[in-house]
């Protein structure tokens, strides 16, 4: 994966509408469009392959409509500029994430002291309880 041809491909493919936002603002709230809908068609993620597409498929499939378009939303700031911004950087900062491939994990066995250090533990435990008991 090029990260800088997938940079590129996000801000060339990608279709932004923008709508009015609640929260922060003042009177501007109710005049200013500064929300951000970003869309971008999976298809067109460029600096990737087939196999790490149908990956950003299944990874993020929570963001990703009928029309195979990754989509997101971003109001977190008053400014139109600034939340086009944050749109496009969560986008990229998505897809690089869901392509990461995790390491395999490596099954160990515990270790003969720790099993020994564990049972002693257990045993202090046991005591501090059966002390807790009513004195006859």
């Amino acid at each position: 994966m090029d990260r800088a041809k997938l940079h590129e491909s996000i801000i060339n493919n990608s279709q932004m509408t923008f709508a009015r936002s609640g929260g922060n603002g003042g009177q501007n709230v109710n005049k200013v469009n500064t929300k951000v809908h970003l869309v971008l068609p999976v298809s067109c993620v460029g600096g990737i392959t087939e196999a790490e597409r149908s990956r950003i498929r299944t990874k993020l499939c929570s963001i990703i409509n009928k029309e195979d378009c990754l989509f997101l939303d971003v109001d977190d700031e008053r400014f139109q500029e600034r939340n086009r911004e944050i749109a496009l950087s969560r986008l990229e900062n998505r897809i690089v994430q869901a392509l990461v491939i995790p390491k395999k994990r490596i099954k160990t066995k515990p270790t003969l002291a720790s099993k020994e250090k564990k049972l002693k533990l257990k045993r202090i435990r046991s005591e501090i309880k059966r002390n807790r008991g009513k004195v006859w």
